[in-house]
């Protein structure tokens, strides 16, 4: 591939073709719009016009009719964001690296680019449809949450305990020094702001639950400092229904968007996904302990020497993780109307749920 593209606008059929090891006339034209709800990501289904085969000669086969384009948001804001945060290059790398071996359910990269000089990366990825999303802000029901549940088992013990994941740069970025100095003093400078912006959205128990978080941030950060050491998975990091697809051929749950992907602990996508996906607190307090334990059995031996009990205190610990993705997000990604009421959801999901817990006694 020659020069960077960014946005199908870009392409042109010598480009495309060449992804499937083709020629530039076997490509007669390709058409794109725009598809997703990314924050920080834009993204297009990009449709592919073969040419016929002439007579005599067999028609092309193992090249798709469409597919993914994942590109740099358009928004200056939200790309600036990404680009600070490593995300495009974390998902590049990951496809690069991990793709066909995380375990869990994965479109196809065709093709996956990273510019190192704009920060800056283009996934051309398999086209899931007709497999769909459920609408983050609706909620989930039970069965769909089990669903996801087991694709994070298969991540998580795909790479369960191996330390050299934490060799791969891009997988420690939340943990270097300088990134958790940043989010330790931006937390306590923008929850005035956030809190401001949801007063009269969110009930007065929650916000005052994250002004307590606040206050004891330092001590959080530590005790979360102290989880990532073991078991060390690949973490997604922003395991929730917008970043999901149900269901593929198999009746699987498609896992999506992996920009920030990590080696980490596993009870954050745990927490934060049964947190976010069900938008009855009291189905997801009746239920939460069930789907933890049987998250924890669908890890199989691999989960030797970790033991429920401890799982179960790692979640309530990690309870804090949708809310705090809410309230970072919201105040560093362009501000929509739908990203509004999204990341409210999120926060008020997640609050009721470390209310619940009481997650702060844990800190």
């Amino acid at each position: 591939m020659s020069a960077f593209r960014d946005h199908p606008s870009g392409f042109d059929v010598a480009y495309l073709a060449q992804v499937f090891d083709q020629p530039a006339e076997a490509l007669s034209g390709f058409s794109f719009e725009p598809v997703g709800t990314g924050q920080v990501g834009d993204s297009y289904r990009v449709t592919l016009d073969w040419a016929a085969a002439p007579a005599g000669v067999a028609p092309l086969a193992g090249v798709p009719s469409s597919l993914i384009a994942k590109c740099p948001a358009g928004d200056a804001t939200s790309r600036e964001t990404a680009r600070n945060m490593h995300l495009y290059e974390i998902e590049t790398q990951f496809y690069r690296r991990f793709g066909e071996s995380c375990g869990a359910r994965a479109p196809k990269a065709y093709l996956s680019t990273y510019d190192a000089a704009s920060g800056d990366g283009v996934l051309l990825l398999e086209d899931m449809a007709p497999a769909s999303q459920i609408a983050q802000m609706d909620g989930c029901s039970v069965a769909q949450l089990e669903s996801a549940l087991a694709e994070a088992a298969l991540l998580h013990k795909s790479h369960w305990g191996e330390g050299a994941l934490q060799q791969f740069s891009w997988l420690t970025y939340s943990q270097q020094e300088d990134r958790r100095a940043f989010i330790a003093a931006l937390v306590p400078a923008i929850y005035p702001e956030w809190r401001a912006r949801y007063e009269g959205r969110l009930s007065s128990d929650i916000l005052d639950m994250g002004e307590a978080l606040v206050a004891r941030f330092e001590a959080y950060m530590q005790a979360e400092n102290r989880a990532w050491e073991e078991p060390v998975v690949l973490s997604h990091g922003d395991f929730r229904l917008d970043n999901m697809l149900f269901k593929d051929a198999e009746g699987r749950a498609i896992i999506l968007d992996w920009q920030t992907v990590s080696a980490g602990a596993p009870m954050n996508d745990v927490a934060y996904c049964l947190s976010t996906s069900l938008a009855d607190p009291a189905t997801r307090a009746s239920q939460e302990e069930a789907l933890v334990a049987q998250y924890h059995a669908q890890l199989g031996p691999k989960a030797e020497g970790y033991a429920l009990e401890q799982a179960w205190e790692d979640y309530r610990r990690a309870a804090f993780s949708g809310f705090l993705m809410a309230l970072i997000s919201a105040m560093l990604v362009e501000r929509t109307e739908r990203g509004d009421e999204m990341f409210a959801t999120m926060a008020e999901r997640s609050g009721w749920q470390a209310l619940h817990l009481d997650a702060l006694s844990l800190i």
